[in-house]
């Protein structure tokens, strides 16, 4: 996989959540940047308008990857320029229990290698269908 700027981004990306490292993966985003994840209305974001700015991206982090154990699982990656898309499942565990989020798990990048946009397409309803417990 090329080392191009995108895809470094998105594994500093993935690295900071895994070792809950807040601040490197709050470093790792442009100031106006937007998390969608999952896209749309979510318990995370109920009117489905994203996390822009590192304020909402930082409250987004306490919500969803502070209290989470997580292992991305990519079994596909397609770059395009200044973006990426990631086709395969993060593994979510939390509050006792493990949900798997299959889909599609995008960044794009700016000139400078921060990530403008961090948008994941996956279904809540199944991933919440994948809930057991641990």
């Amino acid at each position: 996989m090329s080392e191009s700027p995108v895809h470094l981004a998105g594994r500093r990306s993935r690295e900071a959540a895994v070792a809950h490292d807040k601040q490197a993966w709050l470093d790792n985003f442009s100031d106006d940047a937007i998390v969608e994840d999952p896209i749309g209305p979510s318990h995370f974001d109920p009117e489905g308008t994203g996390h822009r700015g590192k304020e909402a991206i930082a409250r987004f982090y306490d919500m969803a990857i502070a209290p989470s154990e997580l292992t991305f699982n990519f079994e596909k990656t397609y770059q395009c320029g200044n973006e990426e898309a990631n086709v395969g499942h993060i593994v979510i565990r939390a509050a006792g229990y493990e949900v798997t989020a299959e889909g599609v798990f995008t960044y794009r990048v700016n000139d400078e290698g921060k990530i403008e946009a961090l948008r994941a397409y996956w279904e809540l309803d199944k991933a919440t269908a994948s809930a057991r417990k641990v």
